[in-house]
């Protein structure tokens, strides 16, 4: 907000026609100061709370998390799934803490890691408040739960402890310094003129930061552990180990719908701003609409192609492929939202969708076992997100949020040549390789220390009734009381002639 002050003296010349025009100056500019500092305080407390609504929103996304991992999980792992996204939440809260901002936010620093603020010491800060701490926060626990997604149904508790402790704590945070913090080597955003190709990488909301990481966290988790048990039968074939419940996929894909205009949109972290050109006088406010407006037809446009796309493959509509499909051109238009068209978020979105087929493709091929698609997902479309950043953004859009630096390189197919794509590409390359140096061998570690997968029998049992004491749903049938608990399947008897006249197992 811009500073303006009131001078007495220069005042009293404009009002000499005035009796006692000195008494009336300093009277009137006693008053410009006090309601200049209520502005001041109004505007501080509008962008507070537009950010404090904006890390609602994120947080809000856990619950997404949390629907759609268990309604894509067996039953009988639902509530182990669950569970780990409390903890994912709980755990990441204190490691973000104690650890997590100062490496990602503790300016003054290096290019590389953050050294102020541990344990929020010395803070708030001139550079930022509590409500900014609240909202990198909720960034980081959704890092740690699209991890966790990867390797649902055969993962021990501990190691969703350490896992996610570290991410939090330290993976997660480094990549989101080099990025996000005005020190970090290759944000857009650093206080010097020292810019990665002069351009600095744009991954506005977490293409790369957020989903990438969590993405490629996941694909070493899932690779170190193995396939689940039966998920390939013995000559290399797929087996479908389907989710129980569509209806938890696409609540959870809805929930998450709605926290991503936190994440998107909220990454501005202020509302009340304005910017002036040769072009006319505009908010920030308009920004944040058009945000909201391509992250919404990325999405939609990804849902769609799937559903088509998938219905010319297999032959069938499938809702589940649907809401992954939706959830990978958000993913996707995550780093670019708010310096493209429209237009290109559909474009983004279309692409994401095959992105995330052709992924899924590959991974069946090697025999990937990823319960949510989150590798393939995450950090298949997170990296085409950053691509797409570098080949569509916009001049404009660019130098209004990316502003005060002049000539600043811009999308390589709107015409700002290829520096903010080389940039991109860069991004992409010291992300994967960063997330594997670091969660690769920790992965590697527990599976060596024997604290990494189950046994085969509580795989097969269930880890809700031999981890957690019981099962998620409660069942109140006589038959059931002569199973043995691991048998998870019951039998249905004919009851019409309409019926076929053998017996049915179905999945409970």
């Amino acid at each position: 907000m811009a500073s303006f002050t009131c001078s007495a003296s220069q005042l009293a010349s404009l009002l000499s026609s005035t009796t006692n025009s000195t008494e009336a100056a300093t009277y009137l500019c006693s008053q410009f100061t006090a309601i200049a500092n209520q502005l001041s305080d109004t505007s501080y407390a509008v962008n507070n709370t537009y950010l404090l609504f904006s890390a609602y929103l994120v947080f809000a996304m856990q619950l997404g998390f949390a629907m759609l991992c268990a309604g894509s999980v067996r039953a009988k792992n639902t509530m182990n799934i669950m569970l780990t996204n409390v903890l994912d939440a709980a755990a990441g809260g204190l490691s973000y803490y104690l650890f997590g901002y100062a490496f990602a936010f503790g300016s003054p620093s290096n290019g590389f890691i953050g050294r102020h603020f541990f344990g929020l010491n010395d803070f708030p800060s001139p550079q930022a408040d509590y409500s900014f701490f609240l909202y990198q926060w909720a960034f980081a626990i959704a890092a740690a739960g699209i991890t966790s997604g990867s390797i649902a149904e055969r993962t021990q508790f501990v190691a969703y402890l350490i896992y996610s402790s570290f991410l939090t704590g330290f993976v997660y945070p480094i990549v989101s310094h080099w990025i996000w913090s005005g020190d970090g080597w290759a944000s857009a955003s650093k206080s010097d003129n020292n810019l990665l190709f002069g351009s600095g990488a744009i991954d506005f909301a977490g293409s790369g930061v957020v989903h990438m990481v969590g993405g490629i966290a996941g694909l070493w988790g899932a690779l170190i552990e193995g396939p689940r048990i039966g998920r390939f039968d013995q000559s290399g074939r797929s087996v479908a180990l389907r989710g129980h419940s569509a209806s938890l996929v696409v609540l959870g894909s809805f929930l998450l719908w709605f926290g991503w205009y936190g994440f998107n949109p909220g990454s501005f972290l202020t509302i009340l701003k304005s910017y002036g050109d040769s072009g006319g006088y505009y908010g920030q406010w308009s920004a944040v609409g058009r945000t909201a407006v391509t992250t919404t037809l990325a999405g939609c446009t990804a849902a769609l192609t799937t559903l088509f796309s998938k219905r010319l493959l297999v032959g069938h509509w499938n809702v589940i492929d649907v809401s992954n499909g939706l959830l990978g051109g958000f993913a996707a238009i995550t780093s670019g939202c708010s310096v493209v068209e429209p237009w290109a978020a559909i474009i983004c979105g279309f692409i994401a969708a095959w992105v995330l087929i052709g992924c899924n493709k590959l991974a069946e091929k090697l025999k990937y076992d990823d319960p949510l698609e989150a590798a393939q997902l995450h950090g298949g479309c997170g990296a085409w997100g950053l691509l797409f950043t570098g080949l569509f953004a916009t001049k404009s859009y660019v130098n209004e949020v990316y502003p005060n630096k002049p000539g600043r390189p811009y999308g390589l197919f709107m015409g700002g040549g290829g520096k903010l794509c080389a940039a991109q590409i860069i991004q992409i390359l010291v992300i994967t390789g960063w997330v594997t140096v670091t969660m690769g061998p920790l992965f590697y570690g527990l599976k060596k220390l024997r604290l990494l997968r189950i046994s085969s029998e509580d795989e097969m049992a269930g880890m809700d009734l031999t981890r957690h004491g019981g099962f998620a749903y409660v069942y109140h049938n006589e038959d059931d009381s002569s199973l043995k608990p691991s048998f998870m399947m019951r039998r249905i008897e004919p009851t019409n002639e309409s019926t076929p006249n053998h017996q049915t197992m179905i999945n409970v």
